[in-house]
């Protein structure tokens, strides 16, 4: 790839105080999901650095991080043009997600021999979620135990609130369930787009929409998912509740273990029992099924 065709790149840093650590660190596991650094810096504060291809990406990364931890610095710049493609063939990797899938890149899908596993392939361009962090690999592990457990089934229709890549809407599309996914980031929804033609996923099997869970408002699901921050998970309890058929799975991710039950109340309040919890270091999900 010549120079002058090589995607430009930009630099979000980030320095955060101790106390905001979990706030930027959330914030980024669910838009910045491709990676960043770390660096722990003398003072006892924490320097993250972000890398992508869209700036406009970043800039509403940073508006969400100036509103969340208002105390964190950050800055954003424009960085020296290399072949960023390359490196990122260098990083991504296949992940084995439970005991059904697999996540890939367009680049792996012939290669590899993943006879047993369903593949999901994603390009990780802007990445919304490529597999690689907890909270996602926490969600395709509890569908494949509700689809191996029977609990989930062809057939079904699911709610991909979120959805990011769409890594989880084609996962249930794959599994042979219909249904719609949704984000407020329009980058998203362009993104998943693009993995549902990858994945050959028909639009009307998987529809991809801009917009919250309002505009789910009125419908039932079968599986609900919802992989975004603690806050906004109890923020929207009684949609997300609402949006759950009477007999229906709900899952929850996104949220580290130690906001397990600030979050699993919020749903006790709109009448649920007490959720089933799948943890994987510091992330945890909720279940309800």
């Amino acid at each position: 790839m010549d120079d002058a065709d090589t995607p430009a790149l930009f630099r979000l840093g980030i320095v955060a105080e101790d106390d905001d650590f979990d706030r930027v660190s959330g914030l980024l596991a669910l838009h910045a999901a491709f990676g960043w650094e770390e660096e722990s810096l003398p003072g006892g504060e924490t320097r993250f650095t972000v890398h992508c291809e869209s700036e406009e990406h970043l800039l509403r990364l940073q508006d969400r991080l100036r509103a969340t931890a208002p105390r964190a610095d950050t800055t954003l710049e424009r960085v020296e043009r290399q072949d960023w493609l390359a490196a990122w063939r260098q990083f991504f990797t296949p992940v084995m997600c439970g005991s059904r899938f697999v996540v890939l890149p367009p680049w792996l899908a012939e290669g590899g021999d993943f006879a047993d596993r369903t593949p999901i392939i994603i390009e990780p361009k802007s990445a919304f979620g490529t597999g690689h962090h907890a909270t996602t690999a926490l969600c395709l592990r509890v569908l494949s135990e509700l689809l191996d457990s029977g609990r989930v089934a062809p057939g079904g229709h699911f709610l991909d609130l979120g959805t990011g890549s769409g890594v989880l809407g084609i996962a249930c599309a794959r599994s042979g369930l219909s249904g719609l996914g949704l984000d407020i980031d329009p980058l998203a929804v362009s993104n998943a787009r693009e993995n549902r033609e990858l994945n050959r996923t028909d639009a009307a099997v998987f529809e991809v929409a801009e917009g919250g869970v309002e505009q789910a408002a009125g419908r039932r699901f079968d599986l609900v998912l919802a992989n975004i921050l603690a806050r906004p998970l109890m923020e929207m309890a009684a949609p997300l509740a609402a949006a759950r058929a009477a007999d229906g799975c709900l899952v929850l991710s996104g949220l580290l273990e130690r906001q397990a039950d600030a979050v699993e109340a919020a749903y006790r309040a709109q009448g649920l029992p007490s959720a089933r919890r799948v943890v994987d270091g510091e992330w945890c999900a909720l279940v309800w099924a």
